[in-house]
């Protein structure tokens, strides 16, 4: 019996020998047949690292796909994601397009700012693309001492200009202390802001001038050539103060005198700089148009002027090139949905500035997440020009990569130039998405996604419209911050037009407008709401457009069931959103 179970036990170890060598002879075979398989196929683009571009005529030679892709990344970081083809706009910004040659329409000088434009931001954009602009971006400051909120220079320290790191903000404000020396009859003192000399010379600004956040831009002194002696002002005293029935006007002396000690205040205010001496407003200056107050780096003060103290106070916390790391929120969340495989009923082109970032999150967080954005019945994009700020582009273009609703258009920003975006949204919309409907917005205006494409659903399929809050009879402003020469617009009258902050097109028309755009037939004029109410114009000559009015397109600040509101600021864009989903009908924000 012990004999039996020995044999028993031998011949069932020599079977599990004789099948594990037939498991390995199978193993082997199967390894080496299926790895050259797994090395020929699509998998290696995974199992291995990408090769390295030999050069950047190599990265030109690659193609990318058409369309963005239809899956969304789950990358945890925005270096993570790939180079978004769609990233730039298709809109051909070529030379044959702004060569106005031959042709007298007053825009010679606004398509020479094009072509310029143009070039410098093909350049910037070449130096991202390159990675050249890595190297020349600043470090992330440490500590937040690099962002002041005052700066204060000694007399004995200055030395004719007096840095201010992170520039300026609202309420800002520079205050110097100095005695003016004596005069020399060959200089001739001007108050410069940007580049062209603005200056107030002792002539109250008139009634009907321009105001400057409610303020003249000159208040009115006692000239050097009026006569004021001694007895002449007595007299001139007692006739305003004596007598007199209508609200009396002073004339107060020239602010400086040699010898005497001043104190002279900017402070940056919402549409320019306000000056004050001595405690009374003297002057006021619009900012140049496009000026950020970011841009505001240092004050240069030059001059036969003893200069005692300087100080700036209520100055930014942080430097505008590290905000985005302040305002992003880099969460799956809030990137795009892809683009839908079939046709948009309504695209919305949203215009923003390179350094928008908080404006565009509040975006993202607030109306775009409407259900009909999410489904993609709806689809929503920025549009953003470069900055001049390179290392603003680079955050630019890392947002753009990870939330892929940014396109951009490659110029050098400009606010004469937002007709350029403007064409572009038009293009996006009929060639990326072939949208029914096409709006454009800003990055400041909140919109009820269904009352918009609810007043675009009201028109009959078939007819071109025009919907927005619209203008008619408006006449150009010929002087001020906003003037228009009569080279720039010969006629009388502007067209009817559409406030830019919101208004929606037909998608025939946005066709037109692209069509004559590609063909250089297309007229710019640096007035973007009044350039489309142009074009409008034009196709209305060969096939009849619906206008459409409403005042629920709000253009300044926000009313009971608006339509869309603008100059919201981003708590204001989260208020309207929340306000929006807690309630039936809805209301309005009050705070900043």
């Amino acid at each position: 019996m012990k004999r039996k179970l020995e044999t028993l036990v031998l011949l069932t170890r020599k079977r599990s020998i004789q099948f594990l060598i037939v498991a390995s002879l199978f193993y082997l075979a199967l390894v080496t047949l299926e790895i050259p398989f797994v090395f020929k196929t699509d998998f290696a683009a995974v199992a291995t690292r990408p090769p390295r571009l030999r050069s950047q005529e190599d990265s030109h030679r690659r193609h990318s796909p058409l369309r963005p892709p239809k899956t969304v990344s789950n990358a945890d970081s925005p270096s993570q994601l790939a180079h978004r083809s769609d990233l730039v706009s298709a809109l051909l910004l070529d030379d044959a397009a702004f060569d106005r040659r031959g042709v007298n329409d007053g825009s010679f000088e606004l398509y020479k700012l094009v072509r310029q434009a143009r070039s410098v931001g093909l350049g910037l954009w070449a130096d991202l693309e390159s990675g050249a602009s890595r190297s020349a971006l600043p470090r992330r400051p440490k500590n937040r001492s690099s962002c002041p909120r005052s700066v204060s220079v000694a007399g004995s320290d200055f030395s004719g200009v007096v840095p201010l790191p992170c520039g300026l903000t609202l309420g800002s404000h520079v205050t110097v202390v100095g005695k003016p020396l004596a005069a020399r009859p060959d200089f001739e003192p001007k108050i410069t802001v940007w580049g062209s000399a603005l200056r107030c010379d002792g002539w109250k600004s008139k009634a009907d001038e321009d105001t400057v956040d409610r303020m003249v831009k000159c208040e009115k002194w006692i000239r050097d050539d009026e006569d004021h002696s001694e007895e002449s002002k007595a007299t001139w005293w007692l006739n305003r103060l004596i007598g007199r029935t209508k609200r009396v006007t002073l004339d107060w002396p020239f602010p400086f005198s040699e010898g005497k000690l001043f104190v002279l205040t900017i402070s940056a205010g919402l549409e320019g700089y306000h000056v004050s001496v001595d405690g009374r407003h003297v002057a006021s200056f619009p900012y140049r148009t496009g000026f950020t107050l970011e841009d505001a780096t240092g004050l240069s003060l030059t001059g036969d002027i003893d200069v005692h103290s300087v100080f700036a106070a209520s100055l930014p916390s942080s430097h505008p090139s590290f905000a985005p790391q302040r305002h992003l929120e880099y969460s799956t969340r809030w990137r795009a949905q892809p683009l839908p495989d079939t046709a948009v009923e309504l695209f919305m082109g949203v215009l923003s500035a390179g350094n928008h970032f908080a404006e565009r999150m509040a975006v993202r967080k607030s109306w775009m997440q409407h259900r009909l954005v999410k489904s993609g019945l709806v689809v929503a994009r920025f549009f953003v020009a470069l900055h001049a700020r390179q290392e603003i582009n680079a955050e630019l273009k890392k947002e753009a990569e990870f939330f892929g609703d940014i396109v951009i258009v490659p110029y050098l920003d400009n606010y004469d130039l937002v007709v350029l975006k403007t064409v572009a949204i038009c293009e996006y919309g009929v060639h990326t998405v072939s949208a029914k409907y096409i709006m454009k917005g800003d990055d400041d205006t909140f919109v009820r996604v269904d009352a918009v494409i609810n007043e675009a659903r009201k028109v009959p399929d078939g007819t071109s419209f025009y919907i927005g809050n619209i203008n008619y009879y408006h006449k150009p402003l010929r002087y001020g911050k906003w003037a228009v020469t009569y080279e720039e617009w010969p006629e009388e009258d502007y067209p009817p037009y559409a406030n830019g902050p919101g208004y929606i097109l037909s998608s025939d028309i946005a066709r037109y407008i692209v069509s004559e755009f590609e063909m250089h037939k297309l007229r710019l004029f640096k007035m973007e709401d009044v350039s489309m109410g142009m074009w409008v114009e034009q196709f209305n000559s060969s096939k009849p457009v619906h206008y459409s009015h409403s005042f629920n397109f709000c253009q300044f600040g926000c009313i009971e069931d608006y339509y869309t509101a603008h100059y919201q600021s981003p708590r204001q864009m989260m208020c309207l959103w929340d306000k929006l989903q807690r309630q039936t009908r809805p209301q309005c924000c009050n705070m900043r």
